[in-house]
């Protein structure tokens, strides 16, 4: 499916340095071809170097692989892209995995891997364009969480602790790096149809309870997401920081 993220133009994205975490699938890819139709110098990280690489020749976007574990990889590359691009002006902290788990099933090297997927990285990509961005006196980073935390959900207790993890971050960050002009908010999407959770997921189902649940009565997909995030980096957001944008056609009123 594809969408015109061009029937809303935001000017001041217009040359700005993009990065965008786990940017090759899902929402993050859905960010790539978003910012980029708004005319964005799009950066973007991802383990998958095949479909990083067909999708940076579709966007024109520049594919960076990356495991974002790695912090000493991840920092390496976006050293990398703060020099070509000539600093980087927005960072979406995007990349993460959603799998389930049983509680008692859970080791701690399961653990560990969880948290430095799902929230590690988040801290550290912004620890290393924050200074650049200070320097500048501007900036905006993009956390990603999840409702999945605010509704308890069972069987992914590693990846709803890194995303409450992040709720704490979002605020603490933001105070912390107002003073130097860079906001920090955090982007939390409900139920999003994806090619990952219809392969391996969806049923009928659980469709219709999302829908049941929702105060919209549509099945929301990644460029719901997107088009937001568009929203919070630009400069018509520049009086919000600290703040979480929802994003879930009102699942989380009931």
């Amino acid at each position: 499916m594809s969408f015109d993220y061009a029937t809303v133009q935001y000017r001041s994205l217009e040359s700005r340095s993009v990065v965008i975490t786990g940017g090759a699938s899902g929402i993050g890819e859905e960010m790539v071809k978003a910012f980029a139709a708004q005319g964005a110098w799009v950066s973007f990280l991802d383990i998958d170097a095949e479909r990083g690489g067909a999708l940076a020749t579709a966007t024109g976007a520049a594919f960076h692989a990356c495991d974002v574990t790695d912090t000493a990889r991840l920092r390496e590359v976006l050293a990398r892209i703060e020099a070509e691009s000539g600093g980087i002006e927005v960072l979406v902290n995007n990349a993460g995995k959603d799998d389930r788990h049983a509680l008692g099933e859970v080791e701690p090297e399961y653990w560990r891997r969880a948290l430095a997927l799902n929230l590690d990285h988040q801290f550290f990509a912004t620890q290393a364009v924050s200074k650049g961005m200070a320097e500048r006196g501007r900036g905006s980073v993009i956390m990603l969480g999840s409702i999945s935390w605010m509704r308890g959900r069972p069987g992914m207790v590693g990846y709803t602790t890194a995303k409450a993890a992040i709720n704490g971050m979002t605020k603490t960050l933001a105070r912390e790096l107002g003073p130097s002009g860079i906001r920090v908010n955090c982007i939390v999407p409900g139920a999003i149809l994806t090619e990952r959770q219809e392969k391996l997921w969806l049923t009928p189902e659980l469709n219709q309870q999302f829908l049941d649940l929702q105060a919209l009565k549509f099945r929301l997909n990644a460029s719901h997401v997107a088009k937001l995030a568009l929203f919070v980096a630009s400069d018509e957001s520049a009086g919000c920081t600290g703040s979480n944008f929802i994003v879930d056609a009102g699942l989380t009123q009931n």
